[in-house]
C-alpha cells in the first residue's frame, strides 16, 4: 500500500512574447510642429484561450493613443502574451489566475513595449503607471453579474 501525496498545484511560466505590435502616426510630419502635449489615453484588454487541459495562452493588450485637439499623433497598440502552464488548481480559482496573476505578469513587458515604440516613434517615451489588475477583474465580475457574460476562459478550436 502507498500513501499518496495530494497534488501540488503547479503554476509555470512556459513562453512569453510579443504577439502583435504597431505603431502608426497618421498626421506625420505635422505632428511634429505641435508644441503642445498631447492628450495620452490607455486602454488595457486580455484574452484567455486554453491549448489543452494544463497549459493557457493569454494575451495583454495595451492601446496608447496620443492625442491634440482631434488630430492623432500617434497610436501604438502592443499585444504581450504568454502561456501559462496551471495544474493541480482548483477549480474555482483558475479565473483569478487567469485574470489577475498572469495579466501581472505580463503587464512589466507591454510597458516596456509601448514605452520603446513611442520614443521609436520620436516622441518622449510613455511610462505607464502599474495597474491593479485585482480591481480590474473585479469590475469584470460584476459587468458580468449584471449582464450575464461569457466566461474568461475560451477553448480553442
Amino acid at each position: 500500500m502507498t500513501d499518496q501525496q495530494p497534488q501540488q498545484p503547479v503554476f509555470s511560466i512556459e513562453k512569453v512574447y510579443v504577439k502583435d505590435a504597431s505603431v502608426e502616426l497618421p498626421n506625420a510630419p505635422a505632428v511634429f510642429m505641435e508644441s503642445q502635449t498631447p492628450q495620452v489615453e490607455i486602454h488595457l484588454a486580455s484574452n484567455v484561450e486554453k491549448m489543452n487541459d494544463t497549459l493557457f495562452h493569454v494575451v495583454l493588450t495595451v492601446t496608447a493613443t496620443a492625442k491634440h485637439a482631434d488630430r492623432t499623433c500617434f497610436l501604438v497598440e502592443v499585444a504581450q502574451a504568454g502561456i501559462f502552464r496551471i495544474h493541480g488548481v482548483p477549480e474555482r480559482d483558475m479565473d483569478p489566475i487567469l485574470g489577475i496573476a498572469c495579466p501581472n505578469i505580463l503587464f512589466p513587458y507591454a510597458r516596456e513595449t509601448v514605452a520603446d515604440l513611442v520614443g521609436r516613434a520620436g516622441f518622449p517615451p510613455i511610462h505607464l503607471a502599474p495597474v491593479n489588475f485585482e480591481a480590474i477583474y473585479a469590475q469584470r465580475l460584476q459587468q458580468q453579474e449584471a449582464h450575464a457574460a461569457t466566461p474568461l476562459v475560451q477553448t480553442a478550436n
